[in-house]
C-alpha cells in the first residue's frame, strides 16, 4: 500500500501520462508519415491556396473505422507523394473545419482542387481505391487546363449549355418521341462521381451537337423515370438508339467516362445506325441547300458531260463517291455532284473546271472556305485529300457566297447521252437562186 505522498505522486503521474497520451493522439499519423497534418491555421494556405489536388481525410482518433483506414491511407499517401497531396484533419479536435465542409461522420475523405467545392470520395477504403480516385482527379485537372477550362470555378454551369435537362414530365416527348440518338445520364446532385462526370458530359454534348443528343436527369427528383429504367447507382448512362423508340428501346452504355470516350462510343453507335449519305445531283437551289447547308463540310463534284463520259463511265465515278461517302459517314458531311457546264455559278465559286473534269472541292459553308482537289479523281486520291482535310491540313480559299446561284436542271435519267441530230434540208422546194446561196 502506497503512502499518502506516494499515492498523490502516482495519481499526478497517471494524469500526466493521460494528458501526454491525449496530446499524442491529436494527430493519428506519425510525424514521418506522408500524410500531412492539417489544422485551421494551415488549411487555407496549404490546401485552398494550392494548385495541387488534395485528398483530405477528416477523422476522429477514437473512431474504429478511422483506425482501420489509417494504414491504407498512409500507404496511399506514400504512393502519391510528389503527384497528389494527401492530408488529414483531426475533426474531433478541430470541429470548425469539419463543420465548414459538412463532415457528419468519420472517416470522411474529400477531394480538393478540382472544383470550387470539394468532392466526396465514395470509393473503397483501400490504398488502391484512394490512389485511383486521386489520379483520376489529377487527370481531369490536366485535361481541363489543356482544354482551356479553369478548375476551381463554376465550370459546370458555364459549359453545360448543350446538355438537355430532362424530367419525368418531358422525357417521353423529348427522348422517346424523337428520331435522334440519345445518351441520358441519370445522376444525383450529391454524388461525387456525378460531379466528376459533369464537365466531361458537357464537353461531349458540345462535340456531338447536331449528331447525338445528350441529356441529364436528376434521379433523386424524377423518381418515375429512374424507377422505370431500374437506376440503382449514380451516375448511370442509358443509350436510346435513333429512329422510332418505345419504353423498351433503352440499352446500357458501357463506355468510359471521359469526353473522348463518350464521343467515340456515340459516333461508333451512330455509324452502326446511319446509312451512307446519298450523293445528290444539284438540280435546284433547294437540292444544294438540303444536302449542304447544315453540314460541317460539303463535298462537291463536277463530272464530265454525258457525251464525254457515258453512263458506265459516270456510274464508275458515282460509285467511287458513294464508297467514300460510306467511309466518312461518321463525319456527317454532305455529298453533291453536277454535270460539267450545268451549274456555271457553282463552278466559278469553287474554281472548278480549270483543270478539266472530273473535279472536286470540299466546302465549309459556316467558315466560308473551300479546298480544291489537286490530285487524281480516284478513290485513293480523294481519300488522301479528305483525310488531310480532316486533320486540318491542306490549303483553303475564301468563299464569296455561302451558297452560289443554282440553275434549275433536269436530273440525269441514268442513260447514255445522245448527240444532237443535224436536220436534213430538202432541196426540192428550193429555187435555183436559193440553191446557189446554199
Amino acid at each position: 500500500m502506497l503512502r499518502p505522498g506516494c499515492e498523490l505522486r502516482a495519481k499526478m503521474l497517471s494524469i500526466l501520462g493521460f494528458l501526454l497520451l491525449v496530446t499524442g493522439a491529436n494527430c493519428m499519423y506519425a510525424s514521418n508519415s506522408a500524410v500531412i497534418d492539417l489544422r485551421p491555421n494551415n488549411f487555407d494556405n496549404l490546401v485552398l491556396n494550392s494548385d495541387h489536388i488534395w485528398m483530405v481525410e477528416f477523422y476522429a482518433p477514437w473512431c474504429g473505422h478511422c483506425q482501420q483506414l489509417m494504414p491504407e491511407y498512409d500507404k496511399a499517401a506514400t504512393a502519391l507523394k510528389g503527384v497528389v497531396k494527401v492530408g488529414a484533419v483531426n475533426a474531433d479536435e478541430h470541429k470548425s473545419l469539419g463543420a465548414k465542409y459538412g463532415v457528419r461522420g468519420f472517416p470522411t475523405i474529400k477531394i480538393f482542387g478540382l472544383d470550387s467545392k470539394p468532392e466526396d470520395y465514395t470509393g473503397q477504403r483501400t490504398a488502391a481505391g484512394i490512389v485511383d480516385a486521386a489520379l483520376n482527379a489529377a487527370s481531369q485537372k490536366v485535361r481541363r487546363t489543356l482544354g482551356g477550362k479553369k478548375t476551381g470555378g463554376d465550370s459546370k454551369s458555364k459549359s453545360s449549355k448543350d446538355v438537355i435537362e430532362l424530367t419525368d414530365e418531358n422525357f417521353e416527348k423529348t427522348v422517346l418521341n424523337s428520331e435522334d440518338m440519345w445518351l441520358v445520364e441519370f445522376y444525383a446532385p450529391w454524388c461525387g462521381h456525378c460531379k466528376n462526370l459533369a464537365p466531361e458530359w458537357a464537353t461531349a454534348a458540345t462535340e456531338l451537337k447536331g449528331k447525338v443528343k445528350l441529356g441529364a436527369l436528376d434521379a433523386t427528383v424524377n423518381t418515375l423515370k429512374a424507377s422505370r429504367y431500374n437506376i440503382k447507382g449514380y451516375p448511370t448512362i442509358k443509350y436510346f438508339p435513333p429512329g422510332k423508340k418505345d419504353a423498351d428501346s433503352v440499352q446500357e452504355y458501357d463506355g468510359g467516362r471521359t469526353s473522348d470516350d463518350i464521343v467515340n462510343w456515340a459516333l461508333e453507335k451512330l455509324s452502326e445506325n446511319i446509312p451512307a449519305p446519298e450523293v445528290t445531283q444539284i438540280t435546284s437551289e433547294q437540292s444544294l441547300k438540303t444536302a449542304c447547308e447544315d453540314k460541317p463540310i460539303c463535298v462537291v463534284s463536277v463530272l464530265p458531260d454525258i457525251l464525254d463520259c457515258q453512263s458506265d463511265c459516270r456510274n464508275t465515278y458515282l460509285k467511287t463517291l458513294n464508297s467514300l461517302g460510306d467511309k466518312y459517314k461518321k463525319k456527317m458531311w454532305g455529298w453533291v455532284w453536277s454535270e460539267a457546264g450545268a451549274q456555271p455559278h457553282v463552278e466559278e465559286a469553287l474554281e472548278i473546271g480549270g483543270f478539266g473534269y472530273p473535279a472536286l472541292a470540299a466546302v465549309n459553308i459556316k467558315k466560308m472556305k473551300y479546298s480544291l482537289l489537286k490530285g487524281s479523281f480516284s478513290y485513293d486520291g480523294i481519300n488522301e485529300f479528305l483525310r488531310d482535310l480532316s486533320y486540318g491540313r491542306g490549303g483553303t480559299a475564301p468563299l464569296k457566297d455561302a451558297l452560289p446561284r443554282v440553275l434549275k436542271t433536269e436530273p440525269w435519267d441514268g442513260k447514255d447521252g445522245v448527240p444532237p441530230q443535224e436536220e436534213d434540208v430538202d432541196l426540192s422546194d428550193v429555187n435555183l437562186d436559193e440553191k446557189d446561196e446554199l
